[in-house]
């Protein structure tokens, strides 16, 4: 059993974990300079804004498909180094919770956050505005 725990400890220090902010602690992140990524569709990014300072980094596209070398070559020259700590984020949540785990548990990135509720229930339902995407 000690084996099993120290393994656990272990695995979750050496690659981190994948973790939801709440609106605040995603606010307080940005301020200090953390990098935050929109992995949302264009016409999304079109519809609802991003928020400020974002990076606009489509995952999967309008029939849920994706290329994921072709995203990490881009990602990459966002995020450099995998213990660099990066908030992403999409509509609700549900696309974050995806790319965040595959991020964290299959690439073993360390400092994987996501917004909780995404841009619609975790930023402007809060009554927080959002940029015009350029």
């Amino acid at each position: 059993m000690k084996k099993i725990i120290l393994t656990l400890l272990f695995t979750t220090l050496l690659f981190g974990k994948f973790t939801t902010l709440s609106t605040k602690q995603t606010q307080d992140m940005i301020k200090k300079g953390v990098v935050i990524i929109d992995i949302r569709r264009l016409d999304e990014f079109k519809k609802y804004g991003i928020i400020k300072t974002a990076h606009t980094l489509t995952f999967f596209d309008t029939q849920g498909q994706y290329n994921i070398p072709a995203w990490l070559k881009n990602f990459t020259k966002i995020i450099k180094n995998k213990s660099t700590p990066f908030i992403i984020y999409c509509a609700h949540a549900n696309r974050s919770k995806v790319v965040g785990k595959f991020l964290s548990e299959q690439l073993h990135y360390q400092n994987v956050y996501e917004l909780d509720g995404g841009i619609i229930y975790g930023w402007i339902d809060k009554g927080l505005k959002t940029v015009k995407y350029q």
